[in-house]
């Protein structure tokens, strides 16, 4: 029989539709389904077996765990993401939480039949992809940033080079040519360090026809706006942000560890991304809430394009011509949009 590090937490992780499993104790198990956190009857002995366990996916992912070293962030051999803490970090037990990579892709009909895409949106979505616009994913965590990000790569042309950027490999599109390129972390001698803005560099230089960075949250967003300010066109994000109205304000903190000014950030970001894609995750589950246009006439902004409420409605915004203009879609096009 083979063995499997999850141990019993394999049976979880594994059930359809559970896309994260949190160890807070030993009878203390959640999982989320994409409609939250849901309790898990299962017994994990003691506190001592919970440590066992950290350490065991730990190192089948690669990594040091132990008093030396009690933070542990990695992926194991089948693509989920570990992270786990050991006390007295984590106060009285360790602390594991796992993510699962969705191996197969969605495709946009799955979305729109899941509730996550609007009809409406669903032509949108298609004709930025088709018209190479620059697109910046924006959510919460766990929203789904990185599925829509996979669906929407999978719609480029197959003729297309995709050069895909992460700190882990989680970006999985249905794509017949994707180059992966991972960071790597210093060594226990903290040497060997290979930083994301040094892989999107160095992703210039390799034909690329999309440059896709799996999430902007460091000095690194300044290689991209470079890189999508001289010819790179179509390339695609994701950052953390609480609305697409907070984008500004978040590119603006990421672009000062980088040294960038708030009007350098709001002259290249602009230029950079033709559009700002908003998930959301509430009770009803995940969904595109928002697409906007950031706009730096007046400092940089995001100018409302479409907003979709909680029972699918769609509302189009100040912005609807200039998003349509940038997906090639022409407005009357789109249908079951409210003005």
């Amino acid at each position: 029989m083979r063995f499997d590090p999850l141990g019993p937490l394999g049976d979880v992780l594994r059930a359809p539709g559970v896309t994260d499993v949190v160890v807070n104790g030993p009878q203390d198990v959640w999982r989320d389904r994409g409609i939250g956190l849901e309790r898990v009857d299962l017994d994990l002995r003691d506190a001592d077996a919970v440590r066992e366990l950290a350490v065991r996916l730990a190192s089948s992912g690669g990594r040091r765990l132990d008093d030396a070293s009690p933070l542990v962030d990695a992926r194991l051999p089948d693509g989920t993401r570990l992270h786990a803490a050991l006390p007295p970090i984590a106060d009285g037990c360790a602390l594991i939480s796992l993510r699962t990579v969705r191996r197969t892709p969605l495709t946009l009909t799955d979305l729109v039949t899941g509730g996550v895409v609007a009809p409406a949106v669903a032509p949108v979505l298609e004709g930025l992809v088709a018209n190479h616009a620059s697109v910046l994913i924006s959510g919460a965590t766990g929203a789904g940033k990185t599925t829509l990000l996979a669906t929407m790569l999978s719609a480029v042309d197959p003729g297309e080079r995709i050069i895909v950027i992460e700190e882990s490999g989680e970006v999985m599109p249905d794509h017949p040519h994707v180059v992966r390129l991972v960071e790597r972390r210093a060594n226990v001698d903290g040497v060997g360090e290979v930083g994301l803005e040094s892989l999107v560099r160095e992703a210039l230089r390799m034909r690329p026809d999309r440059i896709v960075l799996g999430e902007c949250r460091g000095p690194e967003v300044r290689e991209v706006l470079t890189a999508f300010n001289t010819g790179h066109r179509g390339g695609m994000s994701t950052i953390h942000a609480n609305s697409a109205g907070d984008v500004p304000a978040r590119l603006a903190a990421l672009g000062s560890l980088a040294g960038m000014s708030q009007d350098s950030v709001a002259a290249h970001a602009s230029a950079a991304f033709e559009a700002i894609i908003h998930v959301k995750r509430g009770s009803a589950g995940r969904r595109v809430a928002q697409i906007g246009i950031l706009d730096a006439s007046r400092g940089l902004r995001v100018l409302p394009a479409l907003a979709v409420d909680a029972s699918g409605q769609v509302a189009r915004g100040e912005a609807w011509e200039h998003l349509c203009e940038r997906a090639g879609t022409a407005p009357g096009q789109v249908s079951n949009v409210e003005a």
